[in-house]
């Protein structure tokens, strides 16, 4: 009598058909869906929340203010224009600047940068999100504008006056989103909300100033400064006329204080340990 010996099934090793898929590395979250995300974070604190709404809510006073207390000769558009566009030249930065910071200040950079470890894909995901909120935010005050010009101008019995050209309020909306990206750049530099606002307001309202009592004083320094004064350089997109002499400033200037520390933030950002 003979007795068949069967192997331990349990020792089997697993033929390639028994084994489950051959599992690759998990494709990349899409850029898209790290924008949405980026986008969502500027609106869930409650300081985040009221930022953006500070756009909508500034707009809609300093329409106000301008109806209430112009004189009718001067409920122009141009006029709506400028008086919503004083707060939204303070509010854009701002947001640019907690854009990144938030990351440090709230803690989060660990969590964010572990689920999306290329840190190039998450700046370039809030970068975009900083330009898509301050290009609504732009649209936002247009729509503002334009209805204060049309109420005003019922109220005080006048025409509407339609005084800023389409390609006019395009510089306005470039000029206002450049501010934006330079607290943006602001952030990713310093890295703290509170240093990165007070170095925004220094450079906003003290620097301007001293360069131009400088200019006043120094013959060879009033012909640099174009090309020197990011602040100066940006000054003739919201006049609505830029020269090719000018958009030389603005490319000069621009790479001097935006573009170039824009570059080392970067570095910094993406070898700086994340805790």
């Amino acid at each position: 009598m003979t007795t068949t010996i069967h192997p331990n099934r349990a020792s089997e090793s697993p033929t390639t058909a028994d084994r489950g898929p051959d599992r690759t590395a998990d494709a990349r979250i899409p850029l898209i869906r790290i924008i949405g995300v980026e986008l969502r974070k500027m609106f869930d604190t409650r300081s985040g929340f009221w930022l953006m709404a500070s756009i909508v809510i500034t707009s809609v006073l300093a329409t106000a203010a301008l109806i209430v207390f112009a004189p009718h000769d001067q409920l122009t558009f141009d006029n709506f224009a400028a008086a919503i566009g004083a707060p939204m030249t303070v509010i854009l930065p701002m947001i640019g600047i907690l854009a990144v910071t938030s990351e440090w200040s709230q803690r989060s950079g660990l969590t964010t940068f572990t689920l999306v470890p290329h840190r190039g894909r998450v700046l370039g995901a809030k970068f975009l999100a900083a330009v898509t909120v301050g290009v609504v935010a732009m649209f936002i005050a247009l729509v503002v504008g334009v209805l204060g010009t049309l109420v005003g101008s019922a109220i005080a019995g006048v025409d509407p006056v339609w005084n800023v050209t389409a390609a006019h309020f395009g510089l306005i909306v470039l000029g206002s989103v450049l501010g934006m990206l330079f607290g943006f750049m602001l952030g990713l530099v310093i890295r703290n909300s509170a240093g990165a606002i007070v170095t925004y307001f220094v450079y906003t309202l003290v620097l301007p100033p001293l360069l131009g009592l400088l200019a006043a004083n120094q013959k060879w320094f009033a012909d640099l400064q174009p090309w020197v004064d990011y602040n100066v350089a940006q000054r003739p997109l919201f006049d609505g006329s830029v020269s090719s002499q000018q958009w030389a400033h603005l490319a000069v200037a621009g790479g001097l204080w935006f573009v170039l520390p824009m570059l080392i933030g970067l570095l910094i950002v993406r070898r700086a340990e994340v805790k």
